[in-house]
């Protein structure tokens, strides 16, 4: 059974941020997700879709021009549901020494021609490591749901006085899966757009995304929808800044909105000698703000109980 899959290619100048030399985590995630469905795809036999994308470490930053390596593989399975771990690595083209850019870890839903949940083959692990990633994973389901509720829990509101940016635009053509929807890469660089320009406008320098979690897909976009992305800083450390992230769409004919997607991302800002620099500190100033914030220190504390996946694959080039 086809349980994984190895992507190479090069990064081009179309991917890299505004500094012109690094690769911007939008385009990274673009990236895992394709690399997720391709390895989703071949093990199921059948279309997939992105259900959750979590623990995404952005260890270090990949540059233009770096070869690119994806490793995707299948580590547990549902009925219907596939976890597959991803790791990117990256190098310079003439040296070929590769070293860990981004890992992460991802869940798809295979699909049958009616548009529901198919059931699929089960996994079982054929080597010690495949055994660790899957108890891993496994290890993992549980408190991820215990994570999405307490995110769908939580109310933003107008009564919040924390920085907020918002995007609006329609999902064009360009953006379209196998599935005919927007794919779950293209919203995954949405969510890192707009978190990015809150960043940004906050701390008044350039930031960059270090982590993304629960990144749970509740309904599709379509084609042609409306789509709004709203960012909200509901937390700072001395380095960091912690961002909620919702996007919902609607037809633009009218009708009601629906939520797509919701996430919290962790963005710094770097000094020039490319250490994590000091943020501006929010100023909590009503009950909406403090409940937040609180929210932000509690999925941080949960995160931090998960047993860390061993990600390590061995390699040789």
């Amino acid at each position: 059974m086809n349980d994984r899959i190895t992507l190479r290619f090069l990064a081009s100048p179309t991917d890299v941020s505004e500094d012109g030399t690094t690769v911007q985590a939008g385009r990274v995630l673009e990236w895992i997700d394709k690399a997720g469905y391709a390895c989703a795809t071949g093990y199921s036999g059948s279309y997939c879709v992105t259900a959750y994308v979590g623990n995404v470490h952005f260890t270090r930053p990949i540059r233009n021009g770096d070869l690119i390596e994806i490793d995707a593989r299948i580590v547990h399975t549902g009925r219907s549901s596939m976890q597959v771990v991803v790791t990117v690595d990256a190098a310079d083209v003439r040296e070929r020494e590769f070293r860990p850019a981004m890992d992460c870890i991802l869940v798809f839903v295979a699909m049958g021609e009616d548009r529901r949940p198919k059931p699929i083959p089960q996994w079982s692990p054929s080597d010690d490591e495949s055994a660790r990633l899957a108890e891993g994973a496994a290890g993992r389901i549980a408190a991820r749901a215990e994570i999405r509720d307490a995110m769908r829990s939580q109310a933003y509101t107008d009564a919040g006085t924390t920085p907020k940016e918002h995007f609006r635009f329609l999902a064009a053509p360009s953006d379209v899966n196998w599935g005919g929807n927007a794919h779950g890469g293209i919203v995954m660089r949405w969510i890192d757009e707009v978190a990015r320009a809150c960043a940004m406008s906050w701390c008044g320098r350039d930031a960059v995304a270090v982590y993304s979690g629960g990144i749970h897909f509740l309904n599709p976009v379509h084609i042609g929808d409306l789509v709004e992305a709203e960012a909200r800083l509901i937390h700072t450390g001395p380095h960091s800044m912690h961002i909620a992230v919702h996007v919902r769409a609607r037809d633009p004919r009218g009708g009601e909105w629906r939520p797509t997607t919701q996430c919290m991302t962790i963005f710094v800002t770097r000094t020039d000698a490319g250490h994590a620099a000091e943020v501006p500190q929010l100023m909590l100033r009503d009950d909406e703000d403090r409940r937040l914030d609180a929210h932000a220190l509690d999925l941080m504390r949960r995160r931090a109980e998960l047993p860390p996946l061993q990600f390590a694959v061995e390699r040789t080039y």
